[in-house]
């Protein structure tokens, strides 16, 4: 098993990291959708937030990593059946993705620390607030959260709802890809 990438394929960490950010994205949204309708009674009212802002956080750290990586490894070359107008559509969605979900969690930060505060990741280390406290900007950071992470789960549907398309109706190594790690030949 290759842990880098080959011009044929993605190499093991690409694919953990793949799968490991679908999750927690799509967790998260779930998440979030869920906790905003409990009260202020209920047993998760508090302890819901405090896991997602905590999954939230550590997301971002592997973000970071996960851009790095991108950036230091090369990609697969796209697929010969592939036309050029699929690839170029699949390098902006990507792009799109990276940005919403870079947009999704420095706004659930600012809504967070919006009052001056800081927010604990399991009570492991805090993660202070940058920005001090600064009047109404939870409520617009709060616009800023809903409306990428519904865009965000939009563009995840679409991006696998793609993947299925090439695998089962066009049946080329797309979604295998990402799916079995590169071997040491390719």
């Amino acid at each position: 098993m290759q842990v880098n990438n080959t011009p044929a394929s993605y190499g093991l960490l690409a694919i953990l990291l793949h799968w490991i950010v679908a999750f927690a994205v799509i967790g998260l949204f779930a998440l979030g959708f869920w906790m905003v309708d409990l009260s202020y009674y209920d047993d998760w009212y508090r302890r819901a937030p405090d896991i997602h802002r905590s999954i939230g956080i550590l997301l971002f750290g592997l973000m970071i990593f996960r851009l790095l990586w991108r950036l230091a490894s090369s990609l697969p070359k796209p697929i010969a059946a592939h036309k050029r107008w699929e690839v170029l559509i699949a390098r902006i969605a990507h792009m799109l993705l990276y940005v919403l979900v870079f947009t999704a969690m420095v706004s659930g930060y600012l809504i967070s620390t919006a009052d001056g505060s800081s927010i604990s990741v399991f009570g492991w280390f805090d993660v202070p607030s940058v920005t001090g406290q600064i009047k109404g900007l939870e409520d617009t950071a709060g616009l800023v959260h809903y409306w990428s992470t519904w865009a965000l789960i939009a563009l995840v549907a679409v991006h696998a709802a793609g993947a299925l398309k090439h695998h089962f109706f066009d049946r080329d190594e797309t979604l295998g890809r990402m799916l079995v790690p590169a071997r040491r030949n390719d």
